[in-house]
């Protein structure tokens, strides 16, 4: 139905991303055909994009129709918002204290054994009040979207009793209706063994099935529902019994799998139907094919790769070849990946998962998008979705994660809204 008025229209685009022309997840090739337009526009009604692409055309689409507010893009890259399906946003406190003893080549699991790590968190998150995790939460929302992301995902997993658990998940709710950033919220009770149930991992599993999923289904508060398949965390049986769970309870899945060692997490995650597996830095051939086969999307997490000191790294480039389809995230948490930059992570995609630019904007909107179920609604810019755009100080894609260390976002539109311009948040 055409629209009364064009309440905004971009012009002056000088090449626009529209990542159009395909439903569902790209893979292989797919992924470097980003729907490239030199000299676009992109015309906007109430929140919604009306057209997008070549200048002319949109303009010829839209004639007649009054438009309300123009921006001139001045010749910007423009994207679609960036999308990041893998954060640990909600926490308390902070964990530099952890990097000198990595320094000294201590393990992310060597550390998580002697409590602290995800344990170190658990105790400040737990001592945290709402209030105190809103505000430290917020902040980092903001920063996110200064740095061109716009939906967001949400995991809780820092409290591991029940009512921390909620605790966390409602600090998330009132963030997506309060910050201009849309929040897709999971359930992660299943994020680590806490201390009071060392040594009796079955009991905590017992808890997390029968009291914390039915109570968080109960309250609307989680969408997904995640779990940290790894030795030493919770096994693979552990973790095919929670995501049975969460199933039957009507959760979509996610899972934390062969992060560290070859568990069979990516097999998992094909068998039990996730919509996502991340990490994967040690998934086998096999498991990448059984996700390929299933249509688990690979969130891979180059940012905690590089800050843990990996050897190696995901195997996006074996994926993309397989026909795995590919995400990025930040993974934004306390210890592993202490960072909001989506741009960073671009970076390092390029650099040590061999991306190319196309494939990494592919992977942080399209394809992140399909990875928390939410690509019939963002990720490209395309007519009916929402008008979520990022316009950047760069001439082509190759330069943003070519030019590293910096924010090359100048504007950032939320659902038509100009919430970032000229590189600085405006007020809500």
């Amino acid at each position: 139905m055409k629209p009364e008025r064009i309440d905004l229209l971009v012009h002056n685009i000088g090449v626009l991303v529209t990542m159009g022309g395909k439903h569902g997840p790209r893979r292989g090739v797919e992924m470097s055909d980003v729907g490239l337009v030199t000299g676009g526009a992109v015309a906007i009604a109430d929140g919604k994009i009306v057209a997008a692409g070549a200048e002319a055309d949109v303009r010829a689409e839209i004639a007649g129709l009054p438009i309300e507010q123009s921006l001139d893009a001045n010749g910007r890259l423009v994207t679609p918002g960036l999308v990041d399906p893998h954060t640990h946003l909600v926490h308390g406190g902070s964990r530099e204290n952890e990097l000198v003893l990595k320094l000294k080549g201590m393990s992310y699991l060597d550390i998580l054994a002697q409590g602290g790590g995800i344990l170190s968190t658990v105790r400040a998150t737990r001592a945290a009040t709402e209030d105190e995790l809103y505000e430290k939460a917020r902040k980092s929302l903001d920063i996110m979207m200064l740095y061109g992301a716009t939906t967001v995902e949400a995991k809780s997993g820092y409290g591991l009793t029940l009512a921390d658990e909620l605790k966390q998940l409602r600090v998330t709710r009132r963030l997506d209706e309060t910050h201009p950033i849309d929040l897709v919220s999971t359930f992660m009770g299943a994020h680590a063994v806490p201390a009071e149930y060392k040594g009796r991992s079955a009991e905590y599993v017992k808890l997390v099935i029968e009291e914390m999923l039915p109570e968080v289904k109960r309250q609307g508060l989680a969408e997904f529902c995640d779990v940290f398949c790894e030795h030493g965390v919770f096994s693979v049986d552990e973790s095919r019994a929670i995501l049975a769970a969460a199933k039957e309870l009507g959760f979509g899945l996610k899972l934390h799998a062969d992060e560290i060692e070859p568990l069979g997490g990516a097999q998992l995650a094909a068998e039990m139907g996730c919509i996502s597996a991340e990490h994967l830095l040690a998934a086998t051939d096999e498991g990448l094919k059984a996700m390929r086969d299933a249509g688990v999307i690979a969130v891979c997490l180059p940012a905690t790769s590089f800050n843990l000191r990996a050897k190696s790294h995901a195997r996006a480039r074996t994926m993309i070849e397989l026909g795995v389809p590919v995400a990025l995230s930040t993974d934004y948490n306390p210890g592993s990946s202490p960072t909001e930059s989506l741009q960073l992570v671009m970076t390092l995609a390029c650099l040590n998962l061999n991306m190319s630019p196309e494939e990494v904007f592919t992977a942080m909107t399209i394809n992140a998008a399909y990875a928390i179920g939410r690509g019939d609604q963002v990720g490209s810019l395309e007519p009916g979705k929402l008008a979520d755009l990022v316009l950047f100080n760069a001439e082509n894609l190759a330069y943003v994660p070519y030019h590293f260390g910096i924010n090359h976002v100048d504007t950032v539109i939320k659902k038509g809204r100009v919430v970032v311009a000229g590189g600085r948040l405006l007020e809500k």
